[in-house]
């Protein structure tokens, strides 16, 4: 039996905060990896580590914001915890590995491919780990197409919002790199729900294991949307998120370098015969002069 899906319960409110929970995880993390360019080595794994934490935080929290508005008519929907929280787990080491990647290899090449590679295919696992957390009395099934393309998308606009972020050009590019993160979350996401069937079993009332929305989504929100407040006050107290300037130590910081360099000015080179004429005049003793 076929299941009648709603995916926009509360029409374009959810797809909508979703979208934006996405951009700003994304503008969040691609600025801390931003920053992470302009630091000396020891600096860069926090901010690379902060930036994988908030992408990956803003992705977990764009889903299920997204899953508020779908519903079964003839099944309710039920959460196991323990995989809908390794989801967040998974997502975040998964990007956390194309962002390192990124911050140390830089922005372009096969260092840019790969990272953007492994970015987006920790958004489109997070996906689907997370469907696989829910529970209700049937099963998904799911157009294996239209999956490949929504993993594609998630490749696709992860590696252009890495690159976008990599170029250390200001604050509008992070804008941009941000908007891009959030279309390639949110369309991987509902590109994957297109891909979406469901199949009933015969008896719809048998007991469901599992957390309904509220006991799930309530606890959910509490916790990565607190941590998404603190990494906005670390880059809003951050002034060069907004500048983009690098912080090299000025040369009177550096050890081993004097702060003032000494020039020394030779002075002008007499002529020869002066030079020898000079020569001769120390050179005799005092008795002959």
């Amino acid at each position: 039996m076929q299941g009648t899906v709603d995916g926009f319960s509360y029409g374009l409110v959810t797809p909508l905060v979703a979208f934006l929970m996405a951009c700003l995880g994304g503008a969040l993390g691609l600025r801390c990896t931003t920053r992470s360019m302009l630091v000396t080595r020891s600096w860069r794994p926090g901010w690379l580590a902060l930036g994988s934490a908030a992408i990956g935080s803003g992705i977990w929290t764009m889903h299920f914001i997204g899953m508020m508005g779908f519903t079964i008519e003839e099944a309710p929907i039920h959460f196991d915890k323990p995989m809908t929280f390794a989801s967040l787990g998974v997502t975040i080491v998964m990007v956390g590995i194309g962002i390192f990647i990124v911050g140390y290899k830089g922005a372009r090449g096969a260092a840019l491919f790969t990272g953007g590679t492994v970015t987006g295919l920790g958004i489109a696992t997070m996906h689907y780990l997370g469907m696989a957390g829910m529970r209700f009395n049937g099963t998904f099934e799911y157009n294996t197409l239209t999956v490949a393309v929504s993993v594609v998308i998630a490749m696709a606009a992860a590696t252009a919002a890495l690159w976008a972020a990599g170029q250390v050009k200001g604050f509008l590019w992070s804008v941009g790199a941000s908007l891009v993160m959030g279309v390639a979350v949110s369309g991987m996401h509902y590109t994957g729900m297109a891909a979406l069937s469901v199949h009933l079993h015969g008896d719809s009332a048998a007991p469901v294991v599992g957390d309904s929305h509220a006991a799930v989504l309530g606890p959910m929100l509490i916790g990565p949307l607190a941590f998404l407040c603190l990494a906005g006050v670390v880059v809003v107290f951050d002034p060069l998120l907004i500048t983009g300037k690098p912080v090299w130590p000025p040369i009177e910081e550096k050890p081993g370098v004097p702060a003032h360099t000494t020039v020394s000015h030779s002075a002008p080179r007499r002529p020869l015969s002066q030079r020898r004429y000079v020569a001769q005049r120390g050179s005799r003793a005092p008795q002959n002069r």
